[in-house]
């Protein structure tokens, strides 16, 4: 089944539609808890950012933040997708050259 997102802002203060705030909220609840502080000290920077905590944690109203701060939150959520991705390539990279030249099998073979 396939549709058209109609691509709608939330309100004057930014301009990001409703996919991309979809998007950083996922983003921010899939990060492990030492990305979400990161981001909860992001938030803390702006004075008149509203933070609700409860005993199920802290809930941000994406869609009255201004277009600054929905910024500095995606570029913090690239930078630890971009880190991700290349600690996974230098793990399989590590693993590769464990394999290759620290296998039993491969002692003392000369080819």
């Amino acid at each position: 089944m396939s549709y058209t997102e109609i691509t709608m802002t939330t309100n004057e203060i930014n301009n990001f539609s409703v996919s991309e705030l979809n998007y950083i909220r996922e983003s921010i609840e899939n990060m492990n808890k030492f990305n979400q502080v990161e981001i909860l000290r992001i938030l803390n920077n702006y004075k008149y950012v509203t933070l609700n905590e409860n005993k199920y944690g802290v809930h941000v109203n994406l869609s009255e933040l201004n277009k600054d701060i929905l910024e500095s939150m995606k570029s913090y959520i690239n930078y630890v997708n971009n880190q991700e991705c290349t600690l996974n390539e230098i793990e399989k990279q590590k693993e590769t050259f464990k394999n290759i030249y620290f296998s039993k099998d491969n002692k003392d073979n000369k080819q």
